[in-house]
């Protein structure tokens, strides 16, 4: 029964993660206006369901940080390049974690990851110049690209940062602080871009509550949920869901194509992703930054 629950829990949260691609594209807001909205509401919402319990340490600070240089600029790649190209080059996030891994983990390289390298590269560049022609929902692709692989290198940072957390001794609550902490960092950053308030309509404004509530708060409470039911390789894959629902949902609500060359990329990645997540001795739960 607990595993059904948490089945669920885990596939509740990937379809809400899942709908941020179609919800940024609102035009009403900046990216920076958006970020800051969206991940203001966010820590608000869930610090009332924490009751205001947060847990800090340096470690919780270094990965808040990485978090909310990553949420912002997943905002940002997705306002420019279509919500395939971000989500599908924000997906590549695990080849940076296994090459960074030796250095800032001490965990080795090993054979079996050359293939995996290779295949997620194979991807990226299949989703970096597959990318259409620039459109009213996808105005700079090759600017919007960019900062989708960044965005991959901020949030590999940013699990690295959570395995160092999960690995020292630490209170229930540290990982959802993470995101607490990062979201509201990256609201008061760029609270300057909020003056002049944004004019926009009442469906722009339920658009962005529904994110900063649903999007990024709800799912976050139903994956917290999940992982105390499931192992962390089922969670891992059922989340795969949202980078294959995410370009679906924009399409169906925005009539933005993704082209196939960004498709077939984004592919690669993702059954690149799953196939060495189930073959890891002790695999990790990796969602998504958006």
């Amino acid at each position: 029964m607990h595993s059904l629950m948490g089945h669920w829990q885990a596939l509740a949260a990937a379809l809400l993660f899942s709908t941020g691609g179609a919800g940024l594209k609102a035009e009403a807001f900046s990216a920076l206006q958006m970020s800051g909205l969206r991940s203001g509401i966010a820590a608000l919402a869930l610090l009332l369901w924490m009751r205001g319990q947060l847990r800090f340490s340096p470690a919780i600070a270094a990965a808040a940080g990485a978090y909310a240089v990553t949420v912002t600029m997943y905002v940002a790649a997705t306002k420019l390049t279509t919500a395939a190209n971000a989500i599908f080059l924000q997906s590549s996030a695990p080849l940076y974690l296994v090459l960074l891994g030796p250095w800032l983990l001490g965990e080795r390289l090993r054979r079996r990851d050359v293939p995996f390298l290779v295949v997620v590269a194979g991807g990226m560049w299949l989703a970096f110049i597959g990318s259409p022609p620039a459109s009213q929902t996808a105005p700079d692709p090759w600017r919007g690209n960019l900062l989708a692989i960044l965005c991959s290198v901020t949030w590999a940072l940013t699990l690295i940062s959570l395995r160092s957390v999960g690995r020292a001794p630490s209170p229930p609550g540290a990982a959802i602080s993470v995101v607490i902490l990062g979201n509201a960092l990256a609201s008061v950053v760029v609270a300057p871009a909020l003056w002049p308030w944004p004019a926009a309509g009442a469906m722009d404004w339920a658009t962005v509550v529904y994110l900063g509530l649903c999007q990024i708060g709800l799912a976050y409470l139903f994956l917290t949920a999940a992982v105390r039911h499931l192992p962390a390789i089922e969670v891992s894959l059922l989340l795969l869901l949202e980078p294959v629902l995410n370009p679906l949902w924009t399409w169906l609500i925005r009539g933005e194509e993704p082209g196939v060359a960004v498709v077939a990329g984004g592919a690669l990645i993702l059954s690149a992703t799953a196939l060495r997540a189930l073959t890891l001795e002790q695999p990790r739960i990796e969602p998504s930054g958006g």
